[in-house]
């Protein structure tokens, strides 16, 4: 059993490692990481976060969002990811999305046995996204379902629902990738490098957050094959429909703008994903789905500029008080 530690993020946050063993895709023994933010005296809910691609939690604020709800959060680097990741291992490497189901029972395990009865809302970006709804799917196949596990909510911040760019990509393209990771599973694509994203966030370049720049890199971790077929496979399933067995609630931007270097249009519209790919597939993740537009949004609308942050976050508090989830 592991230990609570001081984390990175200072005062108020620790962290534990969660063992898993010998690393099904071959690089090693993995771990993922729980972060938990000091909780608040009464607490009246749980949140589990799930960070995206190249990406891991440092969002400080949305912590302290919910902890003024009365929420104990917690917050998970997924397997070879931020905190997680060991030398000689593939930045956020997986042949399979349902490996994460090992951490993600973990943590809920946790969570569950340090904050009791009360409702668990779950939380996810991009990737993250992906990842939540699928594990929710089969969570809820087993008895009690995501109900009985305790869980309440789902709130997905720009979820990735399938791939973006032209349609071939999404047909040929994708079964060209798959040929490919049958027998080069690691081997890196070969993508057009930007930045624009990266530095419209960071504070040497264009934004206003600090971030460890080795964890979540300016231009993104390099995208092998065999983990965007991962990927695509995650995609289908979604598009056949899931389960997830609780409400969720689905935060995109209004607009997408795709660009190689920043431009001040990178800072208000999602600069990674298809917006009106997010609208299309956000009614696959079954029970009752609340999409809600943030006007002027970046990719990750926590951490967009103020007004489209601030019109986030109430959407979200307006949200949870609808389901009950704020107490009286």
């Amino acid at each position: 059993m592991t230990r609570w530690e001081p984390d990175l993020l200072g005062d108020g946050y620790e962290r534990r490692t969660i063992p898993l063993g010998d690393d099904p895709d071959g690089e090693g023994v993995v771990e993922a990481t729980l972060v938990r933010r000091t909780a608040p005296a009464d607490v009246r809910g749980a949140v589990i976060y799930v960070h995206g691609f190249s990406d891991y939690f440092f969002q400080k604020e949305m912590a302290e969002f919910f902890t003024e709800r009365g929420h104990a959060f917690y917050a998970l680097d997924l397997r070879k990811c931020g905190r997680s990741r060991r030398e000689g291992q593939t930045g956020h490497y997986v042949s399979d999305l349902a490996l994460y189901d090992r951490e993600l029972d973990e943590a809920l395990a946790i969570v569950r046995d340090e904050t009791g009865d009360v409702p668990v809302l779950l939380s996810a970006h991009s990737t993250g996204g992906l990842i939540l709804p699928l594990w929710l799917d089969r969570l809820n196949r087993r008895p009690g379902g995501s109900r009985g596990a305790g869980i309440a909510g789902l709130v997905l911040n720009s979820p990735w629902f399938d791939l973006q760019g032209k349609p071939w990509m999404r047909t040929i393209g994708t079964q060209v990738i798959a040929a490919v990771a049958k027998v080069k599973p690691t081997t890196m694509m070969k993508l057009p490098a930007t930045d624009a994203y990266g530095t419209s966030l960071h504070v040497s370049g264009h934004g206003e957050w600090e971030f460890d720049t080795v964890f979540k890199p300016l231009n993104g971790f390099p995208v092998s094959y065999g983990w965007l077929t991962a990927v695509r496979r995650g995609h289908a399933q979604l598009h056949r429909g899931l389960d997830v067995g609780v409400p969720s609630l689905v935060l995109r931007s209004t607009k997408s703008w795709f660009a190689r270097e920043w431009s001040p249009q990178v800072d208000e519209a999602d600069a990674v994903l298809d917006v009106k790919q997010i609208a299309r597939w956000s009614g696959c993740l079954g029970d009752a789905v609340t999409v809600v537009p943030i006007d002027k949004a970046r990719h990750d609308v926590f951490i967009s500029k103020l007004e489209p942050r601030e019109a986030a976050y109430a959407t979200v508090d307006a949200w949870m008080g609808a389901q009950g989830l704020l107490g009286g």
